[in-house]
C-alpha cells in the first residue's frame, strides 16, 4: 500500500517545489507485480468456478481440468479484470525499465559491452510490456493471430530481457561488495532457469495435445503456462533488492504561467 506524505520546501535542483508524492521503490515494484498476480489468480478463479465448460473446452473434445491463460482472460467479465490491471500496472512497469536503464547507463558509463546491451535490455523491456498489452487487449475469440503474435512477442522479449539483465547483473556482482547484489543476481538466475524450462514443458504439452489429443495434456500445458507467467513476476520481484533504498517523488511546477 503507497504511503503518501505532504511535505513543502523540498529542493530539487536548487528550488524550492512542493512535494506532493513520497513512495517507497519497494512499494511501486511490489504494487506493480501484485496487480497483474491478483488479476491473472481473479480471472483463473472465475473462469474455473462459473465457465468451467467454456474456459476448459478444446477442439479435441477431450477430458479437460484447468483453463489455459488465454480462455480465462477472453471471457466476461474476466477480460476485463485482466484489463484494468494490466492497463494500471502498465505506467509503473515503464517507470521501472527506465530506472534500470539509467542505474545501468551510469554504472557501466566506460563500458561498452554492458552499455550496448543496457540500450538492448530497454527496448526488449518495451517489447515486453507492449507483447503483454497486444495480447491483453486482443484477446484469442477476437483475432487469434494478433494475439498470438502479441503472445510470442511477450515470451521471446521476457526471455532475452532476463538473459541480458542476468548478463548485466554478473558484472555488478564481480565488482560489488554488496551481499544485496550477489543475492540479487543469483536468484535473478534461478528465475531465469525456472521460466526457461516451464516454457519448455508448456511448449512440449501444447504440440503433443494439438497432435495426440491426449487426455490431460491440455490441462498440463495450462499449469505450466501458469508457473511461466509467476516464474516471470518473480524475476521482476527482485528489482525490490536492487533499488531498495529508493523512492518515487512526484513534485509540483514552481512555475506559475500566465495566458
Amino acid at each position: 500500500m503507497f504511503q503518501t506524505k505532504m511535505l513543502q520546501g523540498s529542493s530539487i535542483l536548487g528550488h524550492e517545489r512542493p512535494l506532493l508524492i513520497r513512495v517507497s521503490f519497494t512499494a511501486c515494484v511490489v504494487s506493480t507485480v501484485c496487480l497483474p498476480l491478483l488479476g491473472l489468480i481473479s480471472c483463473v478463479f472465475i473462469s474455473s468456478v462459473f465457465h468451467y465448460e467454456d474456459s476448459t473446452g478444446t477442439h479435441c473434445q477431450v477430458p479437460n481440468y484447468l483453463p489455459s491463460i488465454s480462455a480465462s482472460i477472453s471471457l466476461s467479465p474476466e477480460c476485463h479484470i485482466w484489463r484494468f490491471c494490466i492497463g494500471l500496472h502498465s505506467a509503473p512497469r515503464l517507470l521501472v525499465a527506465f530506472t534500470y536503464f539509467k542505474f545501468y547507463k551510469t554504472r557501466f558509463a566506460s563500458r561498452f559491452p554492458e552499455s550496448l546491451l543496457s540500450c538492448l535490455n530497454l527496448v526488449f523491456s518495451l517489447c515486453e510490456n507492449l507483447g503483454l498489452l497486444l495480447l491483453t487487449y486482443v484477446s484469442s475469440s477476437e483475432t487469434y493471430f494478433v494475439h498470438k503474435e502479441g503472445f510470442v512477442l511477450f515470451l521471446v522479449s521476457s526471455i532475452i530481457h532476463m538473459l541480458i539483465t542476468c548478463r548485466l547483473w554478473k558484472t555488478i556482482k564481480k565488482y560489488s561488495l554488496s551481499p544485496e547484489d550477489a543475492k540479487s543476481h543469483h536468484w535473478k538466475v534461478r528465475f531465469l532457469l525456472f521460466n526457461v524450462s516451464f516454457c519448455t514443458f508448456a511448449g512440449f504439452f501444447f504440440w503433443k495435445h494439438n497432435m495426440y489429443c491426449e487426455s490431460g495434456s491440455y490441462t498440463l500445458f495450462a499449469l505450466f503456462e501458469y508457473l511461466v507467467v509467476f516464474s516471470n513476476m518473480a524475476f521482476h520481484l527482485t528489482a525490490v533488492w536492487d533499488f531498495k533504498s529508493r523512492e518515487v517523488m512526484v513534485i509540483s511546477s514552481s512555475d506559475d504561467k500566465d495566458f
